[in-house]
């Protein structure tokens, strides 16, 4: 039983090699932290692993510092009923600190478009969803934070077609930036062209008069 046991949790962790899933060196990026994390719950989720399973897998991937800094936390832990979201508590205590969670939590319940382009801001505001789940799990919430968010002038186009979800709303903010830049673009041609025609109006001149 036991054997048969072993051998499971080898192919399995074969298995899981063949994803060629990152190793962990640590860094200060809580970003880098939080992506690393989540490409690695992909994989469970694509392999149906049970919670020691990816546990241990994890921990085979922690390098270098982070391999000595579990060393010393391990000693904490009851390894034969810690479950994956124990971990993760204890991975974030040390590599996405509460501190900087609620730091990301308030930029985005501020988050404001700005000077960035649609893309940008996109970009921000998903990844601000991931660490405010009761506005990225209300539909409707998710869409209104968004509207208040953009430019007003992108803001008001895009509230004219009286968007009714938030994957309708982005691609009328991408239709609306591109209709503005487009506006800029003609309006910056004309005034191109009367500054050529006035300057080919202009006669040469011709000196002081006889």
């Amino acid at each position: 039983m036991g054997q048969g046991l072993d051998q499971r949790l080898l192919m399995t962790n074969e298995r899981f090699r063949r994803m060629h899933p990152d190793d962990f060196h640590g860094t200060t990026d809580p970003f880098v932290t939080e992506g690393w994390i989540r490409s690695l719950e992909e994989i469970f989720r694509y392999m149906d692993m049970a919670d020691a399973v990816r546990v241990r897998c994890t921990i085979y991937l922690l390098k270098g510092d982070t391999s000595l800094w579990w060393e010393g936390a391990e000693r904490g832990a009851n390894m034969a009923t810690l479950t994956w979201e124990e971990f993760k508590r204890v991975f974030y205590d040390k590599y996405f600190t509460y501190d900087v969670r609620s730091r990301l939590k308030r930029e985005f319940m501020s988050l404001r478009q700005g000077d960035w382009s649609v893309a940008e801001f996109l970009q921000k505001f998903d990844r601000g969803c991931h660490f405010v789940p009761l506005i990225a799990n209300d539909a409707v919430e998710k869409l209104q934070h968004f509207l208040d968010g953009l430019k007003s002038i992108i803001r008001h186009d895009v509230m004219l077609s009286d968007p009714t979800d938030y994957t309708t709303a982005v691609a009328k903010v991408f239709r609306a930036e591109q209709s503005h830049k487009d506006i800029d673009w003609e309006l910056e041609r004309k005034k191109n062209r009367a500054q050529q025609a006035n300057h080919s109006n202009k006669k040469p001149y011709a000196g002081p008069p006889n």
